[in-house]
């Protein structure tokens, strides 16, 4: 399968994309805005999530569409971005309709980054909410940048920086599937020490630098790497999780978003050593903007294997692409590799 034009959740066309983020705190937002509401589904595989809006999401509840999707910084602070986006959309006449009244559905999740060289000294009320409604009026069809913007501004992983990252995939018979994640695991998306990525073999074009396996294998590549290095403390260890939208032009119900959501995960596994711990907040919301027939089950397989390839390959694009700043606590990988980095 081939990567969309623009190898982006931007190929998801009714999609609209914005970020925002502050340097001095080392933290931001990230919004996908659907131009008419979408199916969504949610699956929660991390032990320390943080959420907003993720009961209504599953195929039982009510309310089957979303108006927009977000992912930020801040831990629990950051779930006030949601609000923000939801003034924005309010603004601009979205939301579920209930007699007169429209109440936006924005369903959101956050990573923590509190403890990551920013400045996090913003008194009583906490600065997500703008974030949030700055990332939505920043949201367009423009080419994604990756790395250290948006929701990825201040991730890091345990030997090197995260970032926000994006990919997509185009299926034999027309339907498109793309991911946008912002990488902050406890684990590693390197094998071992090296400059390699565990979502090597789902590489496409070089997009995270051509560099496929290590060779020999390192003795100690399946050793844990973990934020606190080998006796990590609680606060370094709970520092954690990623999250990710999965987005598909596929007809699906909330049911088949559901288990879009949770076949999607497999590509947690294949990118990031190890995932799904119980310091990590891990999470996948699919979407579904209903522009192409699914041609049944055997379809959404299909779908499903690709979402978590795509998914795999956007993590690792989110961590090769992170930028160092001034106060970083780690490395960026191209800081670390930067002879061997190839444009993304």
């Amino acid at each position: 399968m081939r990567p969309g034009p623009h190898n982006s959740i931007l190929d998801i066309a009714g999609l609209t994309v914005g970020h925002a983020e502050d340097a001095r705190l080392k933290s931001g937002v990230s919004v996908v805005i659907a131009d008419e509401p979408a199916v969504a589904s949610v699956c929660v595989m991390g032990g320390a999530p943080g959420t907003r809006e993720t009961d209504l999401l599953a195929p039982e509840q009510t309310v089957e569409r979303v108006d927009a999707l977000v992912l930020s910084g801040g831990s629990a602070f950051g779930l006030d971005a949601a609000a923000g986006v939801q003034a924005w959309l309010a603004e601009n006449g979205r939301g579920f309709a209930i007699g007169p009244a429209r109440v936006p559905i924005v369903p959101a999740a956050v990573l923590f980054d509190l403890l990551n060289g920013g400045d996090k000294g913003w008194g009583r009320f906490s600065p997500y909410r703008d974030l949030g409604f700055a990332a939505a009026a920043a949201a367009s069809s423009q080419p994604l940048q990756l790395g250290s913007i948006g929701a990825g501004a201040g991730a890091t992983t345990a030997t090197v920086k995260g970032g926000l990252g994006t990919a997509s995939a185009r299926l034999p018979g027309g339907i498109t599937i793309a991911a946008l994640v912002a990488v902050n695991a406890v684990g590693s998306a390197l094998v071992g020490d090296s400059a390699h990525f565990w979502a090597a073999p789902f590489e496409i074009d070089g997009e995270f630098g051509s560099l496929g396996y290590p060779y020999p294998w390192p003795d100690d590549a399946t050793l844990p790497r973990l934020k606190g290095a080998a006796r990590p403390t609680p606060e370094a260890v709970l520092a954690n999780t990623t999250i990710a939208i999965l987005a598909t032009d596929a007809t699906l119900t909330k049911a088949e978003a559901k288990r879009l959501a949770v076949m999607a995960h497999d590509g947690f596994a294949r990118a990031l050593y190890p995932a799904h711990t119980p310091f990590d907040g891990d999470l996948v919301f699919a979407l579904s903007t209903g522009r192409c027939p699914l041609g049944g089950i055997a379809e959404l397989v299909e779908l499903g294997i690709a979402g978590a390839n795509v998914l795999a390959r956007a993590i690792a694009r989110g961590v090769h692409a992170a930028t160092p700043a001034e106060g970083d606590l780690v490395p960026c990988w191209s800081e670390r590799n930067g002879s061997r980095r190839q444009a993304s």
